[in-house]
């Protein structure tokens, strides 16, 4: 079972599925492959980001970090990520 962090809220991980399948992804790509709605994603992406599970690729475009992979395949527990801010 995934360990997820007291931050994240279930549409994290269908967020990071969709990124893991599809790859690189606009909120709007996210919300268009079945995932929350744009605006939802585009306050989400952000926070993954700032934990070190998503990548800023440019503005408005993510993609998944090795950290979210080994998150989704259960071999990492997000309660461990420390914000990018906190280092």
């Amino acid at each position: 079972m995934r360990q997820s962090a007291e931050w994240m809220t279930p549409s994290d991980d269908r967020i990071l599925e969709l990124l893991r399948e599809y790859g690189n992804l606009t909120p709007r790509a996210v919300e268009d492959f079945g995932g929350p709605s744009m605006g939802h994603a585009q306050d989400r992406l952000p926070l993954l980001t700032k934990y070190g599970l998503a990548t800023r690729l440019s503005r408005g475009l993510y993609a998944i970090s090795d950290d979210g992979l080994a998150y989704l395949d259960e071999e990492l527990d997000a309660s461990t990520l420390k914000s990018v801010d906190d280092e």
